[in-house]
C-alpha cells in the first residue's frame, strides 16, 4: 500500500451509542468516513460480506436470537429482514462469488450451524456439528471454498472446510484464544487468522498454500475478537475492541505491520470488516443503543 498521506480520525460519541461524523479529509487525499446509524435492535455483533462492488450483506443476532439481514444495493439500505435461526454468539458471512452468500452460526447445542443464499432463495439451516464455544469466522479463497474456524472447548482454534463438494472433519489449529476468531484470505490457497490471546493480545496464524505457520503476538491490548478485511493481495486491515471500548486499527501493507490506530467509537462485543474494492474498507459495529453503526475507509 502506498504509504498514507493523511490519517483522519473523526468519533463523536453519544451516551447511548456511536454518533455519526463528518469526515475531514485534505483534498485527494483518502480518509475514514462515519459514524452512521444502520439502526436495528441487535444482540450480538455483527457479520458483513460482499460479493460485488458497492454490494454489502449484514447480519446480526435480534433480541429473537434469529439473524437478521439488511444490504446496500450500491445506492440505498434495505430495511432488516429475519433468517430464523437461534444463534447464541456473532453471525459470520463470506461470499466466494456473485449473488453468493454463505451465513454461519453458533446454535444452541454448541454446533456450527449453516445457511446459504444461491443467487435465488436461502436455503434452510443445517447443523455442521461440532462442539464450539464461540462464534464461527469464515473466508473463502475460491469459488466454491469455505474455511471456517471456532473456539473449541479447550480453548484452541478449530477449523473445518468445503472443498466445493463436502465437508471436512475439524482439525485442531492449536492456540489458545478467550473471544470469537477472524479469518480473511487475499488470494488463493491463502488464509490468515487472528485470535484474541488468553493475554489479549492479537495473535495471528496464517497457511501458505502447503502448511500453517506458528501463532505469533502483534500486540495490543483488545477485550473481544477482532475482525479482519483484505483489499489486495497482501494486504491486510485488522480491527479490534481496545480497553476503551474504542475501535482500534492495525494494518499489514505486504511487508510490514503498522498501528494501532485509535477509529474512536463505543461499542460492544466484537466488530465487523469487509472489503468490497481496492482502497475500501467497511467497518460494522454494534453500538451501546444495540443499534448497528457504520465507518468505512475510502
Amino acid at each position: 500500500m502506498r504509504t498514507r498521506l493523511v490519517r483522519v480520525v473523526v468519533a463523536v460519541v453519544a451516551a447511548l451509542g456511536v454518533l455519526g461524523g463528518t469526515a475531514v479529509a485534505a483534498p485527494s487525499a483518502r480518509a475514514w468516513y462515519g459514524w452512521s446509524s444502520m439502526g436495528g435492535r441487535v444482540t450480538s455483533g455483527p457479520a458483513v460480506s460482499s460479493w460485488s462492488q458497492g454490494r454489502l450483506d449484514l447480519f446480526a443476532r435480534g433480541e429473537d436470537s434469529a439473524v437478521w439481514h439488511k444490504w446496500w444495493n450500491g445506492s440505498s439500505w434495505s430495511g432488516w429482514e429475519s433468517l430464523g435461526g437461534v444463534i447464541i454468539d456473532n453471525p459470520a458471512a463470506v461470499s466466494w462469488g456473485e449473488d453468493r452468500i454463505d451465513l454461519f452460526g453458533r446454535g444452541t447445542d454448541n454446533a456450527l450451524w449453516h445457511k446459504w443464499w444461491d443467487g435465488s432463495r436461502w436455503s434452510g439451516w443445517e447443523s455442521l456439528g461440532g462442539v464450539i464455544t464461540s462464534g464461527p469466522a469464515v473466508s473463502s479463497w475460491s469459488q466454491g471454498r469455505l474455511d471456517v474456524f471456532a473456539k473449541g472447548a479447550d480453548n484452541a482454534v478449530w477449523h473445518k472446510w468445503w472443498n466445493g463438494s463436502s465437508w471436512s472433519g475439524w482439525e485442531s489449529l492449536g492456540g489458545t484464544i478467550i473471544d470469537n476468531p477472524a479469518a480473511v484470505s487475499w488470494g488463493p490457497n491463502r488464509i490468515d487468522l487472528f485470535g484474541a490471546g488468553a493475554d489479549n493480545a492479537l495473535w495471528h496464524k496464517w497457511w501458505n498454500g502447503s502448511r500453517w505457520s506458528d501463532w505469533e503476538s502483534l500486540g495490543g491490548v483488545i477485550t473481544a475478537g477482532p475482525t479482519v478485511s483484505s483489499w489486495a493481495s497482501g494486504r491486510l486491515d485488522v480491527f479490534a475492541k481496545g480497553t476503551d471500548n474504542a475501535l482500534w486499527h492495525k494494518w499489514w501493507d505486504g511487508s510490514s505491520w503498522l498501528g494501532w490506530e485509535s477509529l474512536g467509537g463505543t461499542f460492544q462485543h466484537a466488530p465487523a470488516a469487509v472489503s468490497w474494492g481496492p482502497g475500501r474498507i467497511d467497518v460494522f459495529v454494534q453500538g451501546m443503543d444495540n443499534a448497528v453503526w457504520q465507518r468505512w475507509w475510502t
